[in-house]
């Protein structure tokens, strides 16, 4: 046992040695690549890295190609795997920089058309997390539709709507969200009025069922924590939304679960008339 744990530990080390002696091999022959004077030699280099996805490699020699073949045809070709490789590396806003001056530097390419629809794409995939601010997806929506007004014919039209609904969903539930918060909040006026605007802003909202409910409630604790004088009308009010419900989704299982407040409410009333 003891002879074979030793010969594996010895097939480790050498397995180590090689890695490391082929790593240092490569580095040096690397190092040669980026010293040597012979573009179409790095030009070949660079491009059998991308094809390996090695892309930091690639880009190191695509970076000191950039000027050697300018106004060449394969100048076109470096500029738009530049933008590649940080692309699919993930940084996604230095691509969105390549991409764009891609398509400046070379609006007739065949290429141009997806570097755009590729530069609006990095803007979707830096769009962040529906709790931070949306700057970025609002810039995503923007520069995806630039590219539909562009290129309406493009194959590409198809999905890039499909990222801009995405994306439009996306500052919806943001926006539900916010409402929502109002209301856990007990800041029941600002809740009113961000349901109100927010079903004009999306009027084919999956929750406006739901939003009608919580704005029954809303009205009642708003009335309940209103002065005397007030208190009719946001009653009133609560009815009101109460009854839109009804007439809107009159199988919505909201009525049901609704009918206590709504007698609490009737009640109320009924004292403030009688007063």
């Amino acid at each position: 046992i003891m002879y074979f744990c030793t010969m594996r530990k010895t097939s480790i080390y050498i397995i180590i040695v090689i890695a490391l002696f082929l790593t240092l091999v490569s580095c040096n022959k690397h190092n040669k690549l980026l010293k040597s004077t012979d573009n179409e030699l790095k030009y070949q280099a660079a491009l059998s890295y991308y094809e390996k996805k090695d892309y930091n490699r690639a880009l190191q020699l695509f970076d000191v190609l950039q000027a050697a073949y300018r106004g060449k045809p394969q100048g076109e070709e470096v500029a738009f795997l530049t933008a590649e490789c940080y692309y699919n590396m993930k940084d996604y806003n230095i691509a969105s920089h390549y991409y764009k001056r891609f398509v400046v530097n070379y609006p007739f390419s065949k290429k141009a058309e997806p570097s755009l629809f590729r530069s609006a794409c990095c803007y979707y995939l830096d769009s962040p997390n529906i709790s931070l601010d949306q700057t970025e997806t609002y810039t995503a929506i923007s520069e995806l539709q630039s590219f539909v007004d562009l290129y309406p014919q493009s194959e590409l039209v198809d999905s890039a709507n499909v990222i801009i609904d995405t994306l439009r969903y996306k500052l919806q539930e943001k926006d539900f969200n916010t409402c929502m918060l109002y209301y856990k909040m007990e800041e029941y006026q600002a809740a009113i009025t961000s349901f109100e605007s927010y079903m004009r802003e999306y009027p084919t909202t999956v929750h406006r069922e739901e939003i009608m409910n919580y704005m029954v409630l809303t009205y009642l604790r708003y009335a309940e924590n209103s002065v005397v004088s007030k208190q009719r009308e946001r009653y009133e009010l609560a009815l009101e939304k109460y009854n839109t419900l009804i007439y809107m989704y009159p199988e919505s299982k909201y009525i049901s679960q609704l009918e206590p407040t709504i007698e609490k409410i009737k009640l109320e009333l009924s004292n403030i008339k009688t007063k």
